[in-house]
């Protein structure tokens, strides 16, 4: 994940490329409503056929165990979330027409879904198809949403296979979700669970016993309600660059499908810093391959097109899908004589990889455009930062719970300390840290020794824990610490954590490394992320994970050479330390994003830790040496 937000070009847009998309470069082209939040619902089918009425090996029948199951998730879920239960298999000793709607989907009433789970007595046959056709009928047509099966054998009902019909109900995997959940199957049952889930651009879950059934029953469903949280405005990419959906400083919402390029078209003057950053968020846990991913190019338009900068995210796993942030930026140059440093249209381009047995439903991606300004006329920026320094003492005392956020939009707010939260196999959990001018971020995920599945110690089975760090434009920023991003895990104890260098303006001109993305004070990102594997090795329904979160450093008031710290519990703007980070979704406004390129792709300069400092006038900015250290003029990447 990475940044956002451009700035308009001023002055028309004539000839070339972009002349039928720029026309209105003062907002999209696309359309322009906003997108208000729509709630997610979820729907569980349950299978209640006769076979269902046997013992589960747990003193109790298949029923009853369901039946709990399903009250934990309703305990579960979170207030209001739009949840309904079908049944099938319940009305008569015999018939494939045997379907009814037990409880609709309406925001989440718990005693009423307690009692018609109650009221479910397997009687007959399995019309798995035909329960998932209606069950998809039951679902709100807006929103995102997911039909979870739960059954204990193949359906007996003949044509149309249940395979075919979620893959015909998923469609391109936008809307619609079907999950499914395998109680004690095997051999053909279980193939044609997995095929469900896999059609339907889903995750097939095996529930050997009672006990695991409730697990991944839990898990199943919150993940359904801890989607991530979309913000911005629809807007359809073009399909080539001469039909580019013109954007403006703001935030977008688009699809993408496997191997398709999306375009888009800004205008941008030539002093502003602009940053883009673009979110895929497929369908957690669906099949991807390692290479799967988003790729990102910024561009020049017209008959001389120079690449500006390049980004990528891809999973590097084949586990499953997970959510994935790229970035790219245009930093103007010292001298502002660069290819890309002209006031007029500017393409991004967004490419979707897939392999070709990956899950093949289009993605939702969010994109977020932003800009920032040059310093004033006269201001001198302190030096470059490009060290760490001594590492802090790790952090003690007593974590406090927090429940992470589902993406950048809701992030949780986090100041030093020490905070507790749980994550789901699949799940990345989000928080956010505000840091000042002259301050920088360490922090540690902690994962303690967690109990595992007895057959997954047998088995070696193992997943992984990963955790970034995004500037507030979400451009990542890469560690500066020597610690470990991405680790194995296998159940114990282990730790994944980052720190950056200090917040300073110039890092924007540093030549690689992990500086470029921390040069603009604002809240932070962390995204901690749990492997799809370990829904086959946790005990736990969720497994648990400390955060130990350190600022370190005296704010300073501004960027400006030798700027003063700020008096102790006081921010830039007068308000309590930490105030801005209580704010949703961090820093949006168009003026305070910004990023770098850990490329380079944008900047000019040779500069390494103190050895220089940036003197400005305007929007252009040079650059004079300290202590008789030359500067040695980078050129810009890309070409014609």
């Amino acid at each position: 994940m990475q940044r956002p937000q451009w700035r308009a070009a001023a002055g028309a847009v004539s000839g070339g490329l972009l002349i039928s998309v720029l026309a209105a470069l003062g907002g999209p082209a696309a359309a322009q409503a906003a997108v208000p939040a729509a709630d997610d619902s979820l729907i569980m089918v349950l299978d209640s056929s006769g076979s269902m009425a046997g013992a589960d090996g747990s003193g109790s029948t298949r029923i009853e165990s369901a039946r709990k199951a399903v009250n934990t998730v309703v305990d579960t879920l979170p207030d209001g979330h739009r949840t309904g239960l079908r049944v099938y298999g319940a009305g008569k000793p015999h018939g494939c027409d045997d379907t009814q709607l037990a409880e609709p989907v309406v925001p989440l009433d718990r005693d009423a879904m307690k009692r018609a789970v109650a009221a479910v007595q397997p009687k007959g046959d399995t019309p798995t198809a035909l329960a998932l056709t209606r069950a998809a009928g039951d679902l709100p047509k807006d929103g995102r949403r997911t039909v979870l099966l739960i059954s204990d054998g193949e359906s007996n009902c003949g044509a149309p296979k249940p395979c075919d019909v979620a893959a015909q109900l998923a469609g391109d995997g936008i809307g619609l979700r079907i999950d499914t959940i395998g109680f004690q199957v095997k051999g053909a049952a279980r193939a044609e669970l997995e095929c469900v889930a896999r059609a339907g651009h889903g995750a097939y879950y095996d529930a050997p016993d009672a006990a695991a059934l409730a697990r991944q029953l839990v898990r199943a469903s919150q993940l359904s309600a801890d989607a991530y949280r979309f913000d911005g405005t629809r807007i359809t990419g073009g399909t080539t660059a001469a039909r580019a959906a013109a954007v403006a400083p703001g935030q977008y919402l688009d699809t993408i499908g496997p191997g398709e390029t999306r375009w888009y078209a800004a205008g941008l003057d030539g002093t502003a810093t602009a940053d883009l950053a673009v979110t895929a968020v497929p369908q957690p846990g669906v099949k991807v391959g390692y290479g799967d991913g988003i790729e990102l190019k910024a561009a020049s338009a017209g008959q001389y097109a120079f690449t500006c900068d390049t980004g990528s995210a891809h999973f590097g796993q084949d586990e499953g899908a997970m959510i994935v942030t790229a970035a790219v930026s245009r930093v103007p140059t010292a001298k502002g004589d660069g290819s890309c440093d002209k006031a007029g249209p500017y393409l991004l381009s967004v490419h979707r990889t897939s392999a070709p047995g990956s899950d093949q439903g289009r993605w939702p991606i969010e994109i977020r455009y932003g800009s920032e300004a040059p310093l004033k006329a006269g201001t001198t920026p302190a030096a470059a930062e490009t060290e760490y320094g001594d590492k802090p003492a790790p952090l003690a005392g007593d974590p406090k719970d927090i429940t992470g956020g589902t993406g950048f939009n809701d992030a949780a707010a986090l100041t030093k300390g020490v905070w507790r939260d749980k994550l789901l196999p699949a799940q990345t959990r989000f928080y956010k840290v505000r840091l000042g001018w002259g301050q920088q971020l360490s922090y540690a995920a902690e994962f303690a020794n967690e109990p595992v599945l007895d057959d997954a110690s047998a088995a070696s089975v193992w997943s992984y824990v990963e955790t970034g760090t995004y500037g507030p434009g979400r451009q990542p920023v890469r560690d500066a610490s020597g610690g470990d991003d991405h680790r194995s895990y296998t159940g114990k104890p282990l730790s994944v954590g980052l720190g950056t260098v200090p917040v300073t303006w110039t890092n924007r001109w540093v030549v690689g490394g992990s500086a470029p993305a921390v040069h603009s004070a604002g809240d932070y990102y962390i995204a901690v992320s749990l492997g799809p594997k370990a829904a086959r090795l946790a005990r736990n329904a969720a497994v648990g994970v400390v955060l130990r979160v350190d600022v370190t450093g005296d704010e300073l008031a501004g960027p400006q050479y030798q700027a003063p710290a700020l008096a102790k519990g006081q921010t830039k703007d007068g308000g309590p330390d930490g105030g801005k980070a209580a704010g949703k979704g961090g820093d949006s406004a168009a003026g305070r994003d910004s990023g770098g390129s850990d490329g380079g792709g944008f900047m000019t300069g040779f500069m390494t830790g103190k050895d220089m400092i940036a003197a400005g006038a305007g929007g252009a900015v040079a650059l004079a040496a300290v202590g008789g250290v030359a500067l040695v003029r980078r050129t810009k990447r890309g070409g014609a």
